[in-house]
């Protein structure tokens, strides 16, 4: 948003003749509302407004009059001055008559202008937005808890699993790098937290203490995904490397190396290759998942580009803010999974950061939800994955996706 489009001097006279000026913009007895933007063709907030603006004006055709006046014209100059615009791009809502009834300084998304249309009471007949929700598992969970990672519901695969000792008993979990994605999420004292940790050596199946253990740290060819595995003794782990390639590690290296990215939101231990790719303002950052991708905007309060592969097929879906709303997503098809999961109190909340995705199409999604049967939650627009982290306060971001306390299910 450019501000300052006229010096203070006339501003005065201006906003004086407001109110004469902003019953001009339409005839009388117009039969539909009137949306006029005002910007130019050259400002960033301007330029992307126009795409919103033309698919308005398609879908909306006889509905809802769309109009743009470039006002750093020189034959539009006096336009600008006409209507009382302080700053670039600004949306001025107008009745059937011709009346004023909203106007907003700078970018505004196509969902919140359909939705201060209703809200002024002009209903444009937006199309309901098609559901995919699922409430209940398309199958049974069969499998036994100690089959089960406390923190991602995956399956443990038995070579690489991490048993963490506590009170309540012990929390199982997949590998490595969940656990440090744990430990990088909790909230009590770490002092010494690494003692009640035990590692699965990946020869023998055997568990030993994390600290004691011997560390083989590669990373896989194709994707640069890293890998870890423990072993009882330096000798194994050698061996290993002769035919799996990676290089030794001891537990403090490894900790400090697993703790080097970190979610822009949340602020969980991250491998760049699982997660979102987050811009913020060029800088790069991470989002843990999907939605904590876009939470970047809400902690930072900055414009950010979030690059997130489809949960399905990989492809790139991408999204840009500005000012605190969504500016675009490539593809236009591309939709949210919120994964939801009934509490002890019977109500529906997040299922954490493993069970959320972006998906090109709704019909990506379906398959997705067909090769995940346990997986319950519905389907929203990537535009209210962002409203939802927007409405946070800065308390209840600094608490986002931290664990009370290291305890079994």
């Amino acid at each position: 948003m450019i501000h300052g489009f006229y010096r203070a001097p006339f501003r005065t006279l201006v906003l004086s003749a407001c109110l004469l000026a902003v019953a001009l913009p339409m005839a009388l007895g117009a039969q539909t509302p009137k949306l006029l933007d005002l910007g130019s063709k050259s400002c960033i907030p301007c330029k992307m407004m126009a795409p919103l603006l033309e698919e308005l004006t398609k879908e909306y055709a006889g509905k809802l009059q769309v109009e743009f006046i470039d006002v750093w014209l020189k034959e539009n100059a006096a336009k600008g001055k006409e209507y009382g615009i302080s700053a670039i791009p600004t949306q001025i809502f107008f009745a059937p008559d011709g009346k004023e009834l909203w106007r907003h300084e700078g970018f505004i998304s196509k969902e919140d202008i359909l939705a201060k249309w209703k809200e002024l009471g002009y209903d444009l007949g937006t199309a309901a937005a098609p559901k995919l929700e699922r409430w209940e598992p398309a199958a049974k969970d069969t499998r036994s808890k100690d089959q089960v990672c406390y923190l991602s519901d995956a399956d443990i695969d038995p070579k690489t699993a991490v048993v963490v000792k506590t009170a309540k008993g012990d929390v199982r979990l997949r590998d490595l790098h969940t656990y440090f994605i744990m430990y990088s999420c909790l909230t009590e004292d770490r002092t010494g937290f690494e003692k009640k940790v035990s590692v699965t050596d990946y020869a023998t199946g055997n568990l030993v203490a994390a600290t004691d253990a011997t560390y083989l740290q590669g990373a896989d060819e194709k994707t640069g995904r890293p890998w870890v595995r423990a072993f009882a003794s330096r000798e194994a782990a050698a061996k290993e490397m002769q035919t799996a390639g990676g290089s030794l590690i001891a537990w403090g290296p490894l900790q400090e190396s697993e703790l080097s990215h970190r979610c822009g939101f949340c602020d969980r231990a991250v491998y760049p290759q699982d997660v979102a790719s987050v811009l913020v303002e060029g800088a790069q950052s991470y989002g843990c998942c999907a939605h904590c991708a876009m939470g970047v905007a809400a902690r930072t309060g900055k414009d950010i580009e979030v690059h997130q592969p489809d949960g399905l097929t990989g492809e790139m879906v991408v999204v840009k803010t500005l000012g605190g709303s969504v500016a675009s997503v490539e593809p236009k098809t591309a939709v949210a999974w919120f994964g939801k999961k009934q509490g002890a109190d019977g109500k529906w909340v997040s299922a954490g950061c493993f069970h959320q995705g972006f998906f090109t199409t709704p019909e990506n999604l379906r398959k997705w939800l067909e090769a995940h049967p346990l997986e319950t939650g519905e389907m929203i627009t990537i535009q209210q994955s962002l409203a939802d982290k927007m409405k946070l306060s800065p308390q209840q971001i600094q608490k986002a996706c931290k664990i009370g306390e290291c305890a079994p299910k």
